[in-house]
């Protein structure tokens, strides 16, 4: 797993915790990489592909300052817990809370109207990270150990800026797997570089990191891109229809154009991958 800059609020916990066993399918994986780099549209198709197959599955949204559920559907597909009095629950609310626990997380999380097997988690329009209380890295890792109970697979879309958003830092220290975004540009090596700095790696768990080159165009240079990254283990093709979906708020939507017919593919392929499935 990752590790931050030793002695730094985000230096892993050497305490003794409970393993999950890695021959059993599921477990959390986190998206992280460079802005813009597509970790949203990622996380939410690969926990789309996941429900469709019958997968319970927990998307989380870490992102405070841009809350990304709206970017995702229309608030009228969504509905809350049949056991919570609330319209809709919220990221917030659960890790402003003094001890996160299971009841919590189970009455802010969101279900999709269409798709039994997928729930959410994220901020709400309107909320940003001083609606609520703060929150400390205690929060965050009882949140993410309620997950693991909660639902076999969780996927958490952190943000891109971890120096700064404790739950997306301590969501790739406690994650089974990583999937770590970049585009095919020079920007995009640079932030990588830099946040890697933050990370004390000396313990660093390679067989759980998985490079994944996004928005690949066919003047790209990913040769270039993989001499820089060191290796390539994904590459998601640039679609049309992806980015529509997104501009429009509308992730969840079927790809049907021909020009995502790879795109689909890599995402099948990561999902076999790192869940198995």
């Amino acid at each position: 797993m990752l590790q931050f800059k030793k002695d730094s609020i985000f230096t892993r916990n050497n305490k003794d915790k409970s393993k999950v066993d890695e021959s059993l399918p599921g477990g959390v994986l986190a998206v992280w990489g460079s802005p813009s780099s597509g970790k949203t549209t990622v996380a939410v198709k690969l926990a789309k592909y996941l429900a469709e197959h019958k997968k319970n599955v927990i998307l989380v949204l870490c992102d405070m300052t841009a809350p990304m559920l709206p970017c995702i559907c229309s608030s009228s597909s969504l509905e809350c817990q049949k056991d919570s009095n609330r319209p809709f629950g919220s990221l917030g609310s659960i890790l402003s809370a003094t001890h996160v626990t299971d009841q919590i997380v189970k009455n802010n999380i969101i279900t999709h109207k269409k798709m039994a097997y997928l729930t959410m988690i994220g901020m709400l329009k309107g909320e940003n990270e001083y609606t609520y209380a703060s929150y400390s890295r205690v929060q965050a890792e009882e949140f993410i150990a309620s997950l693991r109970k909660i639902a076999p697979y969780v996927i958490i879309d952190c943000s891109s800026y971890i120096a700064n958003d404790i739950l997306s830092a301590v969501s790739i220290m406690e994650c089974d797997s990583l999937l770590r975004l970049s585009n095919c540009d020079l920007k995009s090596i640079s932030y990588l570089s830099s946040q890697l700095k933050l990370l004390y790696s000396d313990q660093w768990n390679s067989s759980k990191q998985y490079k994944v080159l996004s928005n690949v165009k066919p003047n790209h240079g990913v040769e270039h891109m993989a001499g820089a990254l060191g290796s390539i283990d994904f590459r998601l093709p640039y679609s049309e229809e992806v980015e529509e979906q997104y501009l429009a708020g509308n992730l969840l939507a079927d790809m049907n154009l021909k020009n995502s017919k790879e795109f689909r593919k890599e995402i099948e392929k990561i999902a076999e991958e790192v869940f198995g499935c």
